[in-house]
């Protein structure tokens, strides 16, 4: 690999804005923000709109489509 064209990759803390969910993991994303994490370090915060602690599908809270529906409506409007 070559020296000094690859961005650094640190550990960061990602926070739900939704939800207050936050982990700790590794990224090449910076940020201004802080936060002390639970080990006493501070680490650069990313906040995030959406994780798995507010995402319908694994929270089981999404809505199941009625696409036969949809079918009939379209065959009936568009019947010869």
């Amino acid at each position: 690999m070559k020296a000094g064209i690859h961005p650094e990759y640190r550990e960061v803390v990602f926070q739900d804005v939704t939800s207050d969910f936050q982990f700790l993991t590794r990224s090449t994303l910076g940020s201004k923000e802080s936060v002390k994490w639970e080990d006493g370090n501070e680490y650069p915060l990313i906040k995030i709109d959406i994780s798995s602690a507010s995402h319908p599908f694994y929270t089981g809270k999404h809505k199941i489509m009625d696409t036969g529906g949809r079918v009939d409506k379209f065959r009936k409007r568009y019947a010869k």
